[in-house]
């Protein structure tokens, strides 16, 4: 799948008209997979007027509920190409000669004003007919035809070859060297001293010397007519090209034969076209007509006006293609060089300063998890707050500063609302609310990667020390089980991280089923790159309120109630109320009764009945942490009252369990018994085996099964054969010669 494109301008190459309709509904999965919208696949499908209608995509929209194989976008960029669509800048497409690899010079490796020129002299003596032995059997199997040119023509007083010669293979034409003394003209043909010989460094079928006869794409042609021989030399050892044979034109150029190990014609093209280019972003002007693999190269061994045709080196460079595009495209990765630890040792940088303290530092990343309804949301619009105004979120200091809230998830109004709703709950003054900007993009959110620069380019120079995303479901590119995919997809995190220098912090569902009984690192959904790539995992889990509980707070809730009225009603009313009456429920509003006018009495039941209400929907939660900058914190225990959080000071929930959580004692006792019925079933299978094999596979007796276990080293009791016989299903056939057999197999 390529997550790199945006799937709004590959629609753009498609025809919904052209598309069948299960096609059409999987462009539809598609996006929705890739965290677009309805509204984007309903305008795409307008354009086919003869099948559209209003209201149908949003229809099945809500149908796709997602499968264990999503389709994804990697279908549409699929269909895109086959309308016609290629991408601008994938290395493996061809490259115009003014077009560019990568957003800067990344594939730049020799700085030219440093550059040295390496010296290439003509040998004096030399074996000519050794070189071009050695030349073929470097690039040729004995088996394949060589194409070779002896003959030349001369224009404007430039010498040009013929087509030449390709009927012999390189064993052939080795084996006929080797009893040449010294004559290449006796094997190839005569050739002009002052034109000197050319041949072919790509396999022939022996059909004849064009692109189409050409058998194997392993190496193409480097050469460059603007620049001395020297500087030639240096630049091709520098980058260090996968050179087969360097060979000496005799003339104003080098010739490198270099290893493309293309498959097909298509990708040497692909392949040739990416060598070039990075050549000439490193300073060398290749001659772009020897692209083609048939192409004729100047044959070592021979004269040319004078000068030697001849090899200066073979096997230079990477060994593959593959190694040195590996090698180019790393060069200039940007990373850090590794520094000695006895250097920074007594000068340790600081630390990051705490965005909460004892949680996470400012500038790294932080994953809230947690299962739905727990209110994850209102917890990071809690946190917006507290790190706005400088206060506590939960149990934990913030530090004060500006705050981006991207909303995903919520219309606009309603995420307005929201922040409103818990300034109020939480009794805060908004002294602050110049310090949090919302982002809404419900409707408009994009895959990460594409959204990260553009949230990157609107946060700078904004001075945010945090940056809330929420939820990130809605931009996860790929699949969320795969760990490379996620790696990929966590990454864009520390790309803000880094580009910012603010913390983010982003906020995930649970996978399904009890969670109780995992750790926290383990609930959040898909690969587990999720819990291990930040540096604070916050963890939700609900813990199962029971009667005593709910009764409990309720008795609370009301009696503090009844306090406010009392206090706002009644001058003095402790006076008429002990100590012990004040967080009874029965007795303050027995208190109340008394102390309080009829109406006003009647008036504050209304608030009574609220409370009840307002504890029926009350959850409770637990937040577990796993951090990687600070030490481990014990579980803090929430009540979640719509639409805030608050910690549980006084200790109801500290003896609560966790949803299917169950105590150390409990879980030792669960396993002791799975491994006895483990063994059960080992045993029972034992017998099984033994009722079938102990007597050529007829009814056993007791004693047959007796000697069997005996002859297996095992001895076993006739009492012990009784047993199982009961235990395992089975029974005695006293009409059968007291034979066992099975109880549903036929026994009496």
């Amino acid at each position: 799948m390529d997550d790199s494109h945006n799937l709004l301008d590959l629609l753009k190459h498609i025809d919904p008209a052209q598309l069948d309709y299960a096609t059409w509904l999987s462009v539809g999965m598609a996006l929705k997979e890739a965290g677009y919208t309805a509204a984007d696949w309903d305008e795409w499908s307008r354009r086919d007027i003869g099948r559209y209608h209003a209201g149908e995509c949003f229809r099945k929209w809500d149908s796709f509920r997602g499968a264990s194989t999503p389709v994804t976008a990697g279908t549409i960029v699929a269909l895109a190409k086959d309308h016609g669509w290629r991408p601008e800048r994938d290395i493996g497409y061809e490259l115009g000669w003014d077009s560019t690899i990568g957003g800067k010079d990344d594939l730049v490796v020799i700085q030219k004003g440093w550059l040295e020129g390496r010296e290439v002299a003509e040998p004096d003596s030399w074996d000519h007919v050794g070189q071009l032995v050695k030349y073929l059997e470097i690039l040729f199997e004995a088996s394949e035809n060589v194409g070779y040119v002896t003959e030349s023509w001369e224009k404007d007083g430039k010498y040009l070859p013929t087509k030449g010669n390709w009927d012999r293979t390189a064993g052939e034409l080795i084996q006929q060297f080797n009893k040449c003394k010294d004559d290449i003209g006796a094997v190839l043909g005569d050739y002009k001293l002052e034109a000197g010989a050319w041949i072919r460094f790509n396999p022939l079928d022996g059909k004849g010397c064009k692109n189409e006869n050409v058998t194997e794409f392993r190496y193409a042609l480097v050469e460059s007519d603007d620049m001395n021989i020297d500087q030639q030399n240096a630049i091709i050892r520098e980058l260090e090209l996968p050179v087969a044979c360097l060979v000496h034109s005799g003339g104003k150029s080098l010739h490198a034969i270099t290893r493309i190990d293309a498959a097909n014609y298509d990708e040497y093209r692909k392949r040739v076209d990416y060598l070039y280019t990075v050549l000439k972003k490193n300073g060398m002007n290749v001659d772009t007509q020897n692209k083609n693999p048939s192409r004729l190269s100047r044959m070592p061994g021979v004269m040319r006006n004078g000068h030697k045709q001849f090899l200066i080196d073979t096997n230079i460079g990477k060994e593959s293609w593959k190694d040195w595009q590996e090698w180019i495209e790393g060069i200039n990765d940007d990373l850090p060089e590794p520094e000695s630890l006895t250097s920074v040792w007594d000068d340790l940088p600081e630390l990051a300063p705490p965005l909460i303290d004892s949680v996470l530092r400012q500038g790294h990343k932080m994953l809230m998890a947690g299962p739905s309804k727990a209110g994850k949301s209102f917890a990071l619009i809690e946190l917006c707050c507290a790190i706005a105004e400088g206060r506590r979120w939960f149990n934990w200091p913030c530090t004060q500063g500006k705050v981006m809230y991207v909303n995903l998830e919520l219309d606009r109004a309603s995420c307005l609302h929201r922040f409103r709703d818990v300034y109020t709950a939480l009794g805060w003054q908004p002294k602050n609310l110049n310090n949090i900007d919302i982002w809404n993009l419900r409707g408009k959110s994009v895959p990460m990667d594409k959204l990260a620069p553009k949230l990157i380019r609107r946060a700078a120079k904004k001075n945010y020390i945090a940056i809330i995303i929420d939820p990130i479901y809605k931009v996860i590119t790929g699949d969320e089980n795969s760990a490379d995919q996620m790696a990929h997809f966590c990454n864009q995190f520390d790309r803000v991280c880094t580009d910012l220098g603010a913390a983010v912090i982003y906020c995930h569902h649970h996978s399904k089923g009890s969670q109780g009984n995992k750790r926290s690192m383990d609930r959040a959904s898909g690969s587990g790159v999720f819990a291990r790539d930040p540096d604070a995992l916050l963890d939700l889990i609900e813990l199962e309120l029971n009667e005593n509980i709910l009764k409990q707070e309720e008795n609370k809730a009301i009696a503090h109630v009844c306090k406010e009225w009392l206090n706002k009603h009644v001058k003095d009313w402790e006076d008429h109320v002990s100590q012990d009456h004040l967080c009874s429920e029965k007795d303050m509003l027995e208190a109340c009764r008394k102390l309080l006018e009829t109406e006003t009495h009647y008036a504050m039941q209304k608030d009574v009945e609220a409370a009840r209400k307002a504890i029926k929907q009350r959850t409770a939660w637990r937040i577990d942490g796993t951090l990687r900058e600070f030490p481990k914190f014990p579980p803090v225990n929430l009540w979640f009252n719509y639409p805030i959080h608050y910690v549980d000071d006084v200790g109801s929930l500290q003896d609560i369990e966790a949803e299917g959580e169950a105590p150390p004692w409990q879980k030792a006792t669960e396993k002791r018994k799975y491994r006895a019925k483990k063994d059960r079933r080992n045993k029972a299978q034992e017998f099984d085996d033994a009722v079938k094999s102990c007597n050529m596979g007829e009814p056993p007796t007791i004693n047959n099964l007796i000697e069997w276990f005996s002859s297996t080293g095992k001895t076993v009791a006739e009492r012990t054969i009784r047993d199982w016989i009961k235990t395992f299903g089975y029974e005695i056939d006293r009409n059968n010669g007291n034979t066992i057999v099975k109880k549903d197999a036929g026994g009496t």
